[in-house]
């Protein structure tokens, strides 16, 4: 499987750079071996890998907010999905960032070695997205509306991007069928298209992910590998925190039902999502679940669920909050209370746009760390581990669309229940 492969060329990479770090200990001909061959091949698979940044926000997050339909029609339940989805999202980056500020797997590192990974990498983070890291301020929320949408593509805005796309979907949801038909079908196409690309990208993983590791390894030895099993334990200990304790509170006073024989029942969902790595792949499971196992009507959850596997990416949201802040952490980057809340702000909006396939929140977590002045070459750091992370956040992220529905379910079908209770008693 290709994640195999990616995770065996971090292997490799990261091998061959510690060892030949301790060899040559970081000498002048390594350094050039590193500039000349190396890096620029890493650089040039991910630039490859950022390149389908722009149209997979521009046809993920139309569609996205299009799905919901006109909201006069679909009415409450769309509303109440929506929200669900929005708050859900919010608490899971919002954990991510509580989690990273109080552990911070990040630190510890030799601040001579944070000087050498700026200096290397600092240049291409300031100019890969087009965006600073700077403050929340009056400024940044005026240039979030695009005067022009077609220069904000080009210069890499991506929180003008973002806006569009989000006006551009309301405008779709606006319009009758017929009228927006036609665009529709060609957002859906180049929105297939793009995560094509992103396939054939991702086929030469293994060898950028080598490349890139190598690299930072060869300069700077073994120490940023142990910070990288920290950072491991920590995503994990997050998403297993969203399951149990926010899931398990959110079903039993939201939705009134047991977390413990919710999760069982939903066993085979968190099997199908855990091997998979795929909220789409995962959606015919989860439907006949919540219908079989849970007792939720076909109208709910044939709303709920597939509209939850692209907009309610809880654990999609908290990985990408862990990594922003991690990987700012090993640079020496400190992010400032504005600055975290934009990443809260961006990690939940990058995850409603993100492509339910393995790996597709990984090029708009690429842009997100360049907006804030983290080197996206550090993605290389995490991407070899990214295989057992995709799997445990693709489970939380379908375990998040059954306890909508189920407390969807619960508040369409409570209005009937009192109503039945009204008439007997005046009877």
């Amino acid at each position: 499987m290709s994640h195999n492969r990616i995770l065996l060329g971090l292997i490799l990479g990261a091998a061959a750079g510690v060892i030949t770090n301790v060899v040559t200990q970081g000498g002048d001909a390594t350094q050039r071996f590193v500039s000349v061959v190396t890096e620029p091949a890493g650089r040039m698979w991910l630039s490859a890998l950022i390149m389908t940044v722009v149209p997979l926000i521009m046809t993920s997050l139309p569609l996205g907010v299009a799905g919901l339909g006109d909201l006069r029609e679909v009415g409450r339940v769309g509303i109440v999905t929506f929200a669900l989805c929005l708050a859900l999202t919010t608490i899971s980056a919002t954990i991510a960032l509580g989690l990273t500020n109080a552990f911070r797997p990040g630190e510890g590192l030799d601040p001579t070695m944070r000087a050498q990974l700026m200096e290397a990498y600092g240049t291409e983070a300031q100019n890969a997205a087009g965006l600073s890291g700077d403050q929340l301020s009056l400024d940044m929320l005026v240039k979030i509306v695009p005067r022009n949408p077609v220069k904000a593509a080009a210069e890499g805005d991506m929180l003008a991007i973002i806006f569009f796309s989000l006006v551009l979907g309301i405008a779709i949801a606006s319009l009758p069928r017929e009228r927006s038909a036609a665009f529709t079908a060609f957002l859906e196409s180049l929105g297939y298209v793009t995560v094509e690309i992103i396939h054939l990208v991702m086929k030469l993983a293994p060898i950028g992910v080598f490349c890139l590791i190598f690299s930072v390894t060869a300069r700077f030895g073994f120490d940023l590998l142990v910070h990288l099993a920290k950072y491991v334990v920590l995503v994990i200990g997050g998403l297993l925190l969203m399951m149990t304790v926010v899931y398990g509170l959110v079903l039993k006073f939201a939705a009134k039902r047991d977390p413990v024989d919710f999760m069982r029942r939903c066993r085979d969902v968190i099997v199908t999502a855990f091997s998979t790595s795929s909220s789409n792949a995962t959606l015919p499971t989860a439907l006949d679940v919540a219908q079989r196992e849970l007792g939720i009507r076909k109208t709910v959850a044939g709303f709920v669920l597939p509209l939850g596997a692209t907009m309610n990416q809880n654990g999609t949201s908290l990985f990408e909050g862990v990594t922003v802040l991690f990987l700012a952490q090993v640079f020496g980057i400190d992010l400032s209370l504005g600055q975290q809340i934009l990443v809260i702000i961006m990690s939940v909006i990058t995850a409603l746009g993100a492509a339910g396939v393995p790996g597709g929140s990984i090029p708009l977590l690429i842009l997100v760390l360049a907006m804030f002045g983290i080197p996206p070459e550090g993605i290389a750091i995490v991407l070899g581990v990214d295989r057992i992370l995709d799997m445990s956040r693709t489970v939380v992220n379908v375990i998040g669309d059954i306890v909508i529905a189920s407390i969807v379910e619960r508040l369409e079908s409570r209005p009937k229940v009192e109503r039945v209770a009204k008439s007997r008693a005046s009877a």
